[in-house]
């Protein structure tokens, strides 16, 4: 495995302001990484970097493809980039086909798609040269199923899935492995709320009467366990779900 003169590799953390991106964050830097925390809210990942041994933050929206080419730049000061976890994304409203906002689709598309997009293709090259490097893409349990209300952001999700897919033929024979984890129903701090644009209501009804919906630290310990397992070793989709949820629309709530 590629690492530095101190024996410590570099992986990159976009989203990682809150939930499965700041938990993913401080799992890899308990595993050893230097993390390098990317996020709109710069205020965020710096405090959070804090608090980590060998972290750094830097601001970035990854639908500025502009931006994250400097950022890809930024990063030659280090002797290679090992793993990038593209994890910002998001889902906009719950409305019907029929009446869904075409701008919502849009933001949805943006981050969930072309922000996968826009940092993979500028971090590919070092991620190849680094001889042993790892792309994550998190996708959602959306990704692979439809349920009503949710047409916009299962699109996206899907197109997250089939970058992941097809990626992975077109580096056969590289030294880059692609992995997906899709998550089910997760309960971190802003996910259902932003969905529902602040209705805190609306948000908690997502997970009532569910004993243990996942948390941000279950995915991240997901997503850290597939990235250290040996470099030969590819897990290619990972599902993860909490106990009580069998599928998107089955769902056991004990009220």
């Amino acid at each position: 495995m590629t690492a530095d003169s101190a024996g410590i590799r570099t992986a990159v953390v976009t989203g990682a302001s809150s939930g499965i991106g700041a938990a993913t964050a401080r799992a890899l830097a308990s595993a050893g990484y230097r993390v390098v925390l990317t996020a709109r809210r710069k205020d965020r990942i710096e405090a959070l970097a804090d608090t980590l041994p060998h972290a750094e933050a830097y601001a970035l929206d990854v639908t500025d493809r502009a931006a994250v080419d400097a950022f890809a730049r930024s990063l030659d000061r280090f002797p290679s980039v090992d793993v990038l976890v593209n994890n910002a994304g998001g889902a906009l409203g719950a409305e019907p086909v029929a009446t869904g906002d075409p701008a919502d689709w849009r933001a949805m598309y943006e981050v969930n798609v072309l922000g996968v997009l826009h940092m993979t293709q500028a971090l590919l090259p070092a991620l190849t040269a680094s001889g042993d490097g790892t792309v994550v893409v998190l996708s959602s349990t959306a990704g692979h199923a439809t349920y009503e209300g949710g047409g916009g952001y299962v699109a996206a999700k899907h197109g997250a899935h089939v970058l992941a897919e097809t990626l992975r033929l077109e580096l056969c024979g590289e030294p880059v492995r692609v992995i997906e984890v899709a998550p089910g129903m997760v309960k971190t701090e802003e996910f259902a709320t932003t969905r529902f644009r602040g209705d805190s209501d609306k948000a908690a009804k997502v997970y009532a009467g569910v004993e243990a919906p996942l948390t941000a630290e279950d995915v991240a310990d997901t997503v850290a366990w597939a990235i250290t397992r040996p470099p030969h070793v590819n897990i290619d989709l990972l599902v993860v779900r909490p106990r009580a949820q069998a599928s998107n629309t089955k769902v056991h709530r004990s009220s």
